[in-house]
């Protein structure tokens, strides 16, 4: 009898669960529609089709990438390099300064300003024939008139028209090592700059523990748009590259010359929004390109290395407008801190502190939590603070069937003394596996290790308040 009961039983939850898992399936909403009705089935990604071997889309203000082919490929770059030198320029010397031309500077190959040595012109003038019309000549120039303040004081006051080609080699490799420097900086690991003008070159490399290694001119489609992510937005010279980079026409007289530059980033012109950008070509790197485009509060950047050889000029414009026009209709902005994102400080609970000060001996000494910098809004990174977009949050570009995941974790208790302002814990907002912001948890008070003379108090305290209730 009390094996049938069991039979039963277990049959009836057999059952039971069964019809809790249909209903649970077929009460699952549907897939959520796309813009045009119809349901997503497939990342749309699936159907770009580029000329360029390496390419790459990504969010200027997060840095995220967003639609990648090859992206992390180290390859040459050719004049593409002049972003980075328009930037160092100007975050080292003012427009004003003047720069002497050196006879090393004169002699670069077409495309050039035809610069000669002896003249002087203005880093404002160079800047503009470098960024619209991409003169070779004025890349050497302006990197000798940065590069050689860090050379030794005989060179540094020597007259550029009078170097040697050596020693403006010398000045040159200086300003190659400003911007080696701040790639790294920008966490460029694969890019190596050796010319300022995006000539191929190689170069012999010592390294710190005494090997030498043959370097190559170049960078990855993800750097190059990681470089032009940080001219755009986050330096403080950010507005003249702007400026220089999306003028149509430039005019100067100088020597008693007058020079003309013409703009020819034609992809400022054919979308709109386009706000900057830079071409390139030799024959090793090919047709390479890197442009940036602000629509409706994003922010793209889009690099491409080796599209095409001639006679196959327009296949960078193709390419740039279908990954451009990808991210429009796919990522939209979305919040760490909106509803429904933004991790519930509520939910924080306090921490119990081993060996920590409570009001009477035998209890437990807790400590309150709180997210550090939070004020209504997280922020970037390790938080606090603009992303750098204007934005008084930080967030990234979803595509729609994209999600952000958060995550918290805590120490489950501390031993004493506590102070107030101290880490315990981290939340961190991620996609795809990708952390883009963590806040910390850290203590809200500060909770005093047990003494003796904590003891002594609380048991004379005691000793009082029994001697009242006897009284």
């Amino acid at each position: 009898m009390w094996v049938n009961r069991q039979v039963w039983g277990f049959f009836c939850a057999v059952l039971l669960i069964a019809a809790l898992i249909g209903q649970k399936a077929w009460a699952a909403p549907p897939p959520v529609p796309d813009a045009a009705g119809e349901q997503e089935t497939a990342d749309p990604a699936a159907d770009i089709s580029l000329y360029a071997s390496a390419a790459v889309l990504i969010d200027a203000d997060s840095g995220r990438v967003l639609y990648g082919k090859n992206e992390n490929t180290p390859m040459a770059m050719a004049s593409t390099t002049k972003i980075m030198t328009c930037i160092q320029v100007l975050e080292q010397v003012p427009l004003d300064d003047t720069v002497t031309v050196s006879s090393y500077a004169a002699s670069m190959p077409q495309v050039k300003l035809n610069i000669k040595k002896g003249e002087e012109y203005t880093v404002r003038d160079l800047l503009y024939s470098l960024m619209l019309e991409s003169h070779n000549d004025s890349a050497v120039a302006l990197a000798e008139h940065v590069g050689r303040q860090f050379l030794p004081a005989e060179l540094k006051d020597k007259p550029v028209s009078e170097y040697t080609v050596q020693e403006s080699k010398q000045a040159v490799a200086e300003f190659a090592g400003l911007m080696n420097g701040m790639a790294a900086r920008l966490g460029c690991e694969n890019t190596w700059f050796i010319t300022p003008n995006g000539l191929d070159a190689t170069e012999e490399v010592v390294l710190s523990d005494g090997q030498s290694v043959q370097k190559e001119h170049c960078t990855t489609a993800a750097e190059l748009a990681r470089i032009m992510a940080y001219c755009i937005r986050e330096s403080d010279q950010r507005d003249a590259f702007l400026k220089i980079t999306r003028t149509p026409d430039y005019e100067f007289y100088a020597n008693g010359r007058s020079f003309h530059c013409t703009n020819h980033n034609a992809f400022l012109n054919m979308m709109d929004g386009a706000v900057s950008g830079k071409t390139g070509f030799t024959n090793k790197a090919g047709y390479c390109y890197v442009g940036a485009l602000e629509r409706d509060g994003r922010t793209f950047v889009v690099a491409l290395l080796a599209c095409g050889w001639p006679n196959n000029k327009n296949y960078k414009w193709s390419d740039t407008r279908e990954l451009m026009q990808y991210g429009i209709d796919n990522f939209f902005y979305r919040s760490f801190s909106e509803e429904g994102v933004a991790f519930d400080e509520h939910r924080l609970r306090p921490i119990p502190v081993e060996e920590g000060q409570t009001d009477s001996i035998g209890g437990t000494a807790y400590t309150a939590v709180e997210i550090m910098g939070r004020d209504g809004n997280t922020g970037p990174g390790d938080g606090g603070g603009e992303d750098g977009s204007g934005r008084e949050d930080a967030g990234l570009l979803l595509r729609r069937d994209e999600q952000i995941q958060v995550r918290c974790s805590m120490e489950e208790n501390l031993t004493a003394p506590v102070s107030a302002g101290t880490p315990v814990g981290t939340i961190e907002y991620a996609v795809g596996g990708t952390v883009y912001l963590r806040e910390t948890v850290v203590t809200s008070d500060t909770v005093e290790k047990i003494d003796l003379a904590w003891c002594a108090q609380k048991i004379l305290e005691s000793f009082l308040l029994s001697d009242k209730t006897e009284k």
